[in-house]
Parts: C-alpha cells; structure tokens; sequence
C-alpha cells in the first residue's frame, strides 16, 4: 500500500486513466465491429458479382465507415491510449478487408 500523499494521488489518476483508455479501447471495437458488419452485409448482398463495379453509395459507405475508424484509432495512438504500430496495423488490416473488395 502506498505510504505517502504522492503515491495515493499516482494511484488514484492511474485508476482513473485505466478507466477512461478501457472505455476509448472499447469504443474503437465497437466502431471496427460496424465497419466489419458493413462489409460483411455488403459482401452478402445481392448487389456483389465479384469483379464488377459496385454502386457508388455502397463504395460511399465503407469509405465513410474506414475513415471514421482510422480517425479514432489516430486519436488513440495520438493519446498513447494504444501503442502507435499497433495503430498502424489496426488500420492495415481494415484496409485490405475493406478495399480489395471494391
């Protein structure tokens, strides 16, 4: 246990950190979760032939979709809440779910 008025106070904001970057972690799954939601029900849909165009609001979709991703996990990494690699391959591996598709 701590013995001192700092340590208290270093346990007392590391408690409250801890829960605010559980609550941004979650919140980049959930928002990776409805991209891949996304995708998979416009993979299912019966608008997708494998090799021909899409329709332009679905491309409008995903593209909407994968920025609003990528933008919180920027914020994340800029935030140190997840290590900036990890970023990065986050981001990499939405991509290529995402747009080899299209």
């Amino acid at each position: 246990m701590a013995n001192n008025k700092s340590a208290k106070k270093r346990i007392k904001i590391n408690r409250r950190n801890n829960i605010q970057n559980n609550a941004y972690k979650s919140l980049i799954k959930r928002y990776e979760k409805m991209h891949l939601n996304l995708l998979k029900e416009y993979k299912n849909s019966e608008d997708f032939i494998e090799g021909q165009a899409t329709p332009e609001n679905i491309k409008k979709k995903l593209s909407e979709s994968f920025a609003l991703v990528a933008s919180r996990i920027d914020r994340a990494a800029k935030k140190k809440v997840i290590h900036k690699n990890t970023a990065i391959r986050k981001k990499n591996n939405l991509l290529k779910k995402t747009f080899p598709t299209i």
